[in-house]
């Protein structure tokens, strides 16, 4: 094993998250051994959108997927969750090879906001094609309406359920936005409140509702029957319209 796959890279963490995914990423060394490549935190931990109660997100390349790699991480969720560490999202470097014409937003975002602590960066060289990511972003954005017309329906207007899916979609938003302005050669911003402004100004879209349900997701505040029918209305509109866009948008 190489010293660069044995030597951890914590400084670039921020100081609240560093001692837990220190921890977290010791255990994943003891545990997979040869087979562990690289350890990269993305998201929001990386960004000022971060806050005491957000989770740590990660990506774990292996050299090969095999269950007996999924066992020992497995015994670690429920310890590592009461740190607010998400299950790692487990990749190799085939797949994230094979999975740019699939997965574009997602990489484009691990890209985007990403420090590698161990190993190698699995993201930093990757390329795309504008076309598929274009694809992606139409699917999507349409799925969501999909999403937002049952959900609706599912939840029989109940405010509580509502709400939570405004919060749902519009985090889901976030990297469908930063793909969009990449599509347009425009410079991404990591945080969630400026990208809802950059995508404002380059789109001429009415974001003002997604910034609104984002912030949601840290607050208690509950809602009238008026202002999460109005809330919904708002977001289904903003979602529409950019679906328009994309499907407009020549790469």
């Amino acid at each position: 094993m190489t010293d660069n796959k044995k030597t951890l890279k914590l400084d670039a963490l921020r100081a609240e998250v560093r001692e837990r995914v220190k921890a977290f990423a010791e255990k994943l060394k003891e545990e997979l051994g040869e087979n562990l490549e690289s350890i990269t935190v993305v998201g929001s931990s990386l960004t000022e959108d971060f806050k005491a109660g957000s989770d740590i997100n990660t990506v774990v390349v292996l050299g090969r997927q095999r269950l007996d790699s999924l066992r020992p991480i497995a015994s670690l969720t429920r310890p590592m969750s009461r740190k607010r560490i998400s299950p790692p999202v487990l990749m190799t470097k085939s797949y994230i090879e094979r999975s740019r014409d699939v997965f574009g937003v997602e990489l484009l975002d691990f890209q985007l906001n990403h420090e590698t602590i161990l190993g190698e960066d699995p993201f930093a060289a990757l390329s795309f094609d504008k076309k598929d990511v274009r694809l992606q972003c139409e699917r999507e954005l349409k799925a969501t309406l999909i999403r937002l017309r049952q959900g609706y329906i599912a939840a029989s207007a109940n405010k509580k359920i509502v709400r939570d899916i405004l919060i749902s979609t519009a985090k889901g938003l976030v990297p469908l936005l930063r793909a969009m302005l990449w599509l347009k050669d425009i410079e991404r911003p990591k945080t969630a409140e400026a990208t809802f402004s950059k995508a404002a100004d380059e789109f001429s879209v009415d974001t003002d509702s997604l910034r609104t349900a984002g912030k949601w997701r840290h607050e208690k505040a509950s809602l009238s029957e008026t202002e999460t029918a109005s809330a919904f209305e708002s977001v289904y509109a903003a979602v529409d319209r950019l679906a328009e866009i994309v499907d407009e948008l020549e790469v």
